[in-house]
């Protein structure tokens, strides 16, 4: 590919053609001739005159290229204690049989298909039907509440739902159907019908408008592959955690395919016939692209993981999991890796596994914290690379792309901008700001392939979200800076900045000195309003699980140690241990409910909240304050 100059000039100073040569990976029904449509600015469109399907570049071309009992996709699912590989060709038939039992629904082209399914296997097999036949897939995670699934329903307005019987949280099975019933009762939009995937952990009773997933597929013939121009929409995600109307992100087909394609030997040095394991959930972006899409369109194996990295049964799943599959790369969470270390600080449960096969840990979803990274590396001995990208990116926007040349790690960066992404920092005036010096992080217009075009059906909200902050550029609503030698440094959403005395500080800059302190697994820091100062820090730590001290002896040493690596001006003189942190279900620590809480707001528990009782253990702590709201 040459070197990360060559390859990131080539795509700034020639897109066009850049993009047409990343398109060349691609099987088209129509080969696109141009690869930029910007004539309704700021709505950019990708490969326009283009036609593909998905699907058949997914599953159907490499059982075309003789592939076929090469494994696709192999399930892992140590809840229920299930290993099965799906070949190509099997994936294939599943596929086309699913998508025919669809279309006998009456699903076509352009219609909407809402997906509300567990990490199984027939989740993939869903999303793939309805590309296969020109639908829209919606995927939303599995056991959400049915007030946020009944507003997805009413956007996205799906001809058919698609669901299983129960989902497994641990030890806990979860009966889904309920759910499902109160979301379409809640809804204005009634969906035509529902396909229940009948699980043995517990069944659904069927109503009138419910059918039995197996029965459907037995009854249907397969269907062929459908295909659509490169602009239409592949699926709409919506981003977790809003409240009202949610934002659906709109994926189109052709950008996303030929940007996934891309990424996967650029990015991730993952190719025909190596394995993948991505630690994710198919309801969140990252298991959009990097269980489903990204590892199938290239041809590679792919590991669906039902359980968590801890507790099922233990902290060495993940070593399980790459040891027995021979996973080249793995991609999950900072927050998984934060959990296997407070659960096995020494990191004894890799001895068991052979780990040689592993050559790459990708970790992203929320900032990876120095400690936890130099806690990995040490322990596998492998490039542990910190990327960073969003829901609305769909693929990486900063990252060490080891495919192409790997580039000296910095802890706290993502290291620097990919190819297609024009990245730039700027003061709240639109101005660059110098090498260094923290302020909004932002993307020049046009974005690559596989970013959002839009919002579904809300093209204002779009402009409005995204880019009226600033003429030209999109919001990513990320704060950090950029060094001398191009390197990003992410330091958390725009309203993690907090302003003390007139000083604004980074909450990420006092959650690095905490994370330090050899007992800390992980921790969290919080502007909280005062009268004097406008906002006092506050910090929260949990400890290691061999650590057997006082907390108030460890919480005087982190106030100092925030002194001494910031100094004063921090002003971080609370700092409190706790049990747990309350996180959304892809792992992300939930600080805006945090500081609602501390502020005295009647703060509401977002629908992504993974255990809602460490809210509640956490409340009488956030609201003991030292200040005056």
């Amino acid at each position: 590919m040459g070197t990360y100059e060559d390859v990131f000039r080539a795509s700034t100073e020639d897109p066009e053609n850049f993009w047409l040569k990343a398109a060349e990976g691609i099987d088209w029904d129509v080969t696109p001739r141009r690869a930029l449509d910007s004539s309704g600015a700021p709505f950019h469109r990708w490969f326009p005159d283009g036609r593909l399907n998905v699907c058949f570049n997914a599953v159907d071309r490499h059982v075309e290229a003789g592939r076929g009992e090469q494994a696709a996709l192999i399930y892992d699912s140590p809840v229920t204690d299930t290993r099965r590989t799906y070949t190509y060709l099997q994936l294939r038939d599943e596929v086309a049989a699913f998508a025919g039992a669809l279309a006998r629904l009456g699903v076509g082209h352009g219609d909407r298909v809402v997906i509300y399914m567990p990490m199984v296997p027939e989740a993939v097999v869903a999303m793939l039907a309805c590309a296969r036949i020109g639908a829209v897939h919606s995927v939303v995670f599995g056991g959400f509440a049915p007030r946020e699934l009944a507003l997805r329903i009413d956007d996205a307005a799906p001809k058919v739902v698609v669901s299983a019987s129960c989902g497994i949280e641990g030890k806990r099975v979860i009966a889904y159907k309920p759910l499902l019933d109160e979301a379409i009762e809640l809804a204005a939009h009634k969906p035509e019908k529902s396909v229940i995937l009948q699980r043995p952990q517990e069944t659904a009773e069927l109503g009138p408008h419910d059918l039995d997933w197996a029965d459907l597929v037995a009854a249907a013939p397969p269907a062929d592959c459908v295909p659509v121009p490169a602009t239409d929409p592949l699926y709409i995600l919506y981003t977790s955690g809003t409240t009202g109307k949610p934002k659906g992100v709109v994926r189109d087909c052709g950008g996303y395919a030929v940007a996934l394609h891309w990424s996967m030997g650029a990015v991730y040095d993952v190719g025909p016939g190596e394995t993948m394991f991505t630690g994710s959930d198919v309801g969140w972006v990252v298991g959009h692209s990097y269980i489903v899409y990204a590892p199938l369109l290239v041809g590679a194996t792919t590991v669906l993981y039902e359980g968590k990295p801890v507790g099922t049964p233990d902290a060495g799943q993940f070593w399980r999991v790459a040891a027995e599959h021979r996973v080249k790369t793995m991609f999950t969470a900072p927050t998984a890796f934060r959990a296997i270390r407070k659960q096995d600080p020494k990191g004894t449960l890799t001895a068991g596994y052979d780990l040689t096969g592993l050559r790459h840990l990708f970790l992203a979803g929320e900032r990876l914290d120095p400690e936890t990274y130099h806690w990995a590396t040490d322990l596998l001995g492998i490039p542990v690379i910190d990327h960073w990208w969003q829901t609305e990116t769909g693929w990486p926007i900063v990252a060490n792309p080891v495919g192409i040349e790997a580039a000296p790690l910095k802890p706290g960066s993502p290291t620097r901008p990919l190819p297609g992404w024009d990245v730039r920092v700027l003061d709240a005036a639109g101005e660059p700001v110098p090498a260094g010096v923290d302020g909004a992080i932002v993307v020049r217009l046009p974005l690559p392939p596989g970013a959002l075009p839009t919002l579904w059906q809300d093209d204002d909200r779009y402009v409005a979200s995204y880019l009226s902050a600033y003429t030209g550029y999109y919001l990513t609503g990320d704060s950090g800076h950029i060094d001398d030698d191009g390197y990003v440094f992410v330091m958390g959403r725009t309203d993690d900045v907090i302003n003390v005395a007139g000083h604004r500080l980074s909450t990420g800059s006092m959650e690095e000195a905490l994370a330090a302190h050899p007992d800390v697994a992980e921790c969290a820091v919080i502007g909280v309003a005062d009268a004097l100062k406008g906002q006092v820090p506050r910090g929260f730590v949990v400890l290691k699980a061999d650590v057997d001290r006082e907390p108030g002896d460890v919480e005087a040493e982190l106030v100092q140690l925030v002194r001494e690596r910031i100094g004063a001006v921090a002003s971080l003189k609370d700092v409190a241990v706790v049990a747990a942190l309350p996180k959304t279900r892809s792992g992300k620590i939930l600080r805006k409910t945090m500081r609602g809480i501390a502020d005295g707001h009647d703060e509401p528990i977002p629908s992504t909240v993974d255990d809602p009782g460490v809210i509640e253990a956490l409340r009488p702590v956030l609201r003991r304050t030292g200040h005056t709201p």
